[in-house]
């Protein structure tokens, strides 16, 4: 078992949320409100009614979850890859499908740790009411969010849009570490065993990239649906429905909306998070060794 890559995934991850929360709060936005017409708009927009404060809201307990979440997404992934490569027998290395297959393990196995999280994130970032703009919001904060939903709508609440985000997260961090994988074992000279910290730098960028490539589409529904009657009668029946009535409605490019964001987003972020989490990763590893010799 590699508990190190557990706490390791577990410091990459707060770190990563640090950087890339504002653009993600700019990201929920374009997806859920159609007062903004793009990404510039949404910011200043934000900045003008709300202050800096409007890209943070929310933020407390995702840096707590999503430091819960990436712990379980990197320590599934490296330990299914043990796993698989016993499985084939002593000194067996890992194959791509190996790479993708435990991507896509560590991308559902956190669903049950993130969706609650998510949700309350979800909803504070869309939450543009403030003590600027003179109007009361619905939310206090993290906690009287997440109490609120479990009060409002059962503890089956807190996991609404849970679907989406097993559809968005199994194929997308399937794509995110084998995208990581190839470009950091193609850009490692051969004979040296681990890659170099620009190659980690850039390859945890382009990852967050292609992961996100993929995820978008299903990250709109996800966010629709987490959204769905807070503001007004429900919209939506399900998951199906939710599709149907968004590309009935707003056509198909409506998933892709927010693509340009995520990706900009993306790249600094898993940056970030790779880098901290390669670190973390070798300083406990080496610590380890040294106390068993």
């Amino acid at each position: 078992m590699h508990f190190a890559d557990f706490l390791a995934g577990s410091i990459g991850g707060a770190c990563g949320v640090a950087v890339g929360y504002p653009l993600d709060t700019v990201k929920v936005r374009i997806q859920t409100q159609k007062q903004f017409t793009g990404i510039w708009n949404c910011i200043t927009t934000t900045v003008k009614k709300e202050g800096v404060h409007g890209f943070f809201k929310g933020m407390a307990l995702p840096v707590t979850t999503i430091s819960m979440t990436s712990s379980v997404v990197f320590g599934t992934y490296r330990n299914c890859l043990q796993c698989l490569a016993q499985f084939r027998g002593i000194g067996a290395s890992n194959t791509k499908l190996d790479v993708f297959l435990s991507g896509l393990a560590g991308g559902v196995a956190q669903i049950s740790v993130m969706s609650p999280g998510d949700i309350v994130k979800v909803r504070l970032q869309c939450q543009t009411e403030s003590k600027r703009s003179g109007l009361k919001p619905k939310y206090r904060g993290p906690i009287h969010c997440l109490l609120s939903i479990a009060r409002d709508e059962g503890i089956s609440g807190l996991y609404r849009g849970a679907l989406p985000l097993a559809f968005r997260d199994g194929p997308s961090f399937a794509t995110y570490f084998l995208t990581y994988s190839t470009l950091c074992s193609q850009l490692t000279p051969a004979g040296q065993k681990e890659p170099e910290w620009p190659a980690v730098l850039l390859a945890g960028g382009v990852a967050g990239m292609a992961g996100w490539s993929v995820g978008t589409p299903m990250d709109v529904i996800k966010a629709r649906l987490q959204m769905d009657g807070v503001r007004g009668e429900r919209r939506y029946r399900g998951l199906v429905h939710c599709v149907t009535e968004t590309v009935r409605n707003e056509g198909p490019r409506i998933f892709f909306k927010s693509l340009g964001i995520n990706c900009l987003r993306a790249f600094p972020v898993n940056m970030v998070v790779f880098a901290v989490y390669e670190v973390s990763v070798r300083v406990l590893r080496s610590v380890s060794v040294d106390r068993i010799s």
